[in-house]
This record gives structure tokens, sequence and C-alpha cells, in this order.
């Protein structure tokens, strides 16, 4: 019987481990990093052909998270799966603004989903922008549609909302624009891998 570990022992065995089953890869160390924290958190190596990292993502909300910057996830569970301890190191914080009364309102209103309307609402922060989008690919297509109206423009996108509808269209839409993102191709994704990938970023920003 495998003898039990520390938490933390775990983690670090844990990627030593997904370290030695991973083989090479072309990606440098700040992208690798997030790459196994996302097969850390799943158990699935498919991530390491479907996550695409464009024009120098982890290297930007780095750099964004230790000048300060707001996250805006599309759930509650990627905002609470946040390190928050860490997110503060910066005086970075985090907001969802999914179940707002407001976006609520407006969207049935609208006849729109509240992942957009949400969306709408974070683009009005005057400050700089992450979106980490694990659920609605109505939120990337919302996303997309204000970049191209020139009243978005966020840090970082992080695309990778999971599921069967628009999802694999709503993620080429992001990988039109030249803006850096990390996206989760095809079907695959979720709030888990979102806050995952905020927290890589995290602990290299602010190493524990």
């Amino acid at each position: 019987m495998q003898e039990f570990l520390k938490p933390m022992e775990i983690e670090k065995r844990s990627f030593e481990i997904i370290s030695s089953e991973l083989g090479e890869t072309d990606l440098n160390e700040q992208e690798l990093l997030v790459l196994k924290r996302v097969i850390h958190t799943t158990a699935d190596f498919d991530y390491k052909k479907n996550l695409v990292f464009k024009n120098n993502p982890v290297e930007k909300g780095i750099e964004a998270l230790k000048n300060g910057c707001v996250i805006v996830t599309d759930t509650n569970m990627a905002l609470a799966g946040i390190n928050k301890p860490s997110l503060k190191k910066g005086g970075n914080s985090a907001v969802c603004y999914i179940g707002d009364d407001d976006v609520a309102h407006i969207a049935k209103e609208k006849g729109v989903t509240r992942a957009q309307v949400a969306v709408e609402k974070a683009a009005k922060i005057n400050k700089p922008l992450i979106f980490a989008v694990g659920n609605a690919p109505t939120a990337l297509i919302k996303i997309d549609e204000l970049i191209n109206k020139s009243e978005l423009s966020p840090v970082l996108i992080i695309a990778c909302p999971v599921g069967f509808v628009n999802v694999v269209e709503s993620k080429e839409l992001i990988l039109k624009h030249n803006i850096p993102s990390i996206t989760a191709m095809g079907r695959k994704g979720g709030s888990n891998v979102a806050a995952s990938i905020i927290n890589a970023m995290l602990y290299q920003a602010f190493p524990r």
C-alpha cells in the first residue's frame, strides 16, 4: 500500500509524474507550467495537444498580474477556484457578474444569455482585464463582438468553455484576434481548467 503523503508532497509527486509522462513539448517554461497545472487539475493529457498559446499569453498574463488587474470569470465556480491569497499579492481582484440581479434582468429583457450581459458589464471596468471563460461560449462570442467594435481590449483571454453547442466555433473566433489567448481547442475545458490556468500564472508571478 502506498504511503500517505502530506498535501504539498502530494502536489509535488503529482507534478513529477506529470513531467515523466508528458514527454517533450515546444512550449516555453512559463507555458509548460500552465499545461502541467491543467493536467494536474484534470488528469487529462489530451491538453498537451489541444491547449493553444497565442502571442506570449502567459508572459503577458504574469506581467498584468504583477501590475494589478481584474480577472473576469463566467462562473462562480471558476471564481471560487482562483487562489485568493496569491490573487491579492499584486493588488489584483476577480469578479463574476453572472448571478447579479441587473445582469439577469437585462438578459431576460433582451432575450440573450446572462453570460453575454456579464461580459458587457465587465467591459466597463476601467482596469486591465483578463477574461477566464470556462463554461459559456456566448461569453466568448460577446467578447469577440466587443473587440470588433473596439469597445474591449483585454490583456488576455482564456478561452476554454466545455460542451457541444457553439463551443468550438466560439474558440475559433478568439483565435482570429491578435490579443494574447490560451485556448482549449475542441469540446474540452471547464471552469476548473479556467481557474487552474489563472492559478498557474499567479504562482509564477507570486511564488508560494
